[in-house]
């Protein structure tokens, strides 16, 4: 069974916004915004909606970068993941009930403090390639199996 998410990060220059998860799935690590696409909602509906819920921030333009499986060992349910690039936006960015947002630069992102994951997948996210990938979690913070490949297009 696949449900599907939405991961947003604005990235501009030499810095990236993420974000403190203050509850629920991935609480205590930094992450990009998203989340679940509702019943009848667009994958790039569910990005802009989950991005301004949980930073204040208003998304103008959205490039979608990436398609991520994620599986973890003894849960038969897929977690696909459209990693979209916040080229620009609007509004002023807030801390919400979810998230505490904070601008880091590139040569300073908190791997140590983010899925295991994201250290395969986020570089070819900061040098602008589209990439589909594969990882199997034997629980939150040990990646059994990954396949990450470049795609000319998502």
């Amino acid at each position: 069974m696949k449900k599907i998410y939405t991961l947003c990060i604005p990235y501009k220059g030499s810095q990236i916004l993420l974000g403190m998860k203050k509850r629920g799935f991935g609480v205590g690590r930094w992450n990009g915004f998203g989340g679940k696409v509702k019943d009848g909602e667009a994958i790039e509906e569910a990005a802009q909606r989950e991005m301004q819920e949980e930073s204040g921030i208003v998304v103008g333009v959205l490039e979608k970068v990436g398609i991520m499986d994620f599986e973890f060992e003894g849960n038969p349910e897929t977690l696909e993941v459209h990693i979209f690039h916040v080229k620009n936006f609007t509004g002023d960015m807030v801390e919400s009930e979810e998230m505490k947002p904070e601008w880091f630069n590139v040569n300073e992102i908190p791997f140590e403090s983010m899925w295991p994951a994201d250290k395969l997948w986020l570089p070819m996210f900061l040098e602008g390639k589209k990439f589909k990938g594969y990882v199997l979690f034997k629980d939150i913070n040990i990646v059994l199996e990954s396949q990450i490949t470049e795609v000319l297009a998502v």
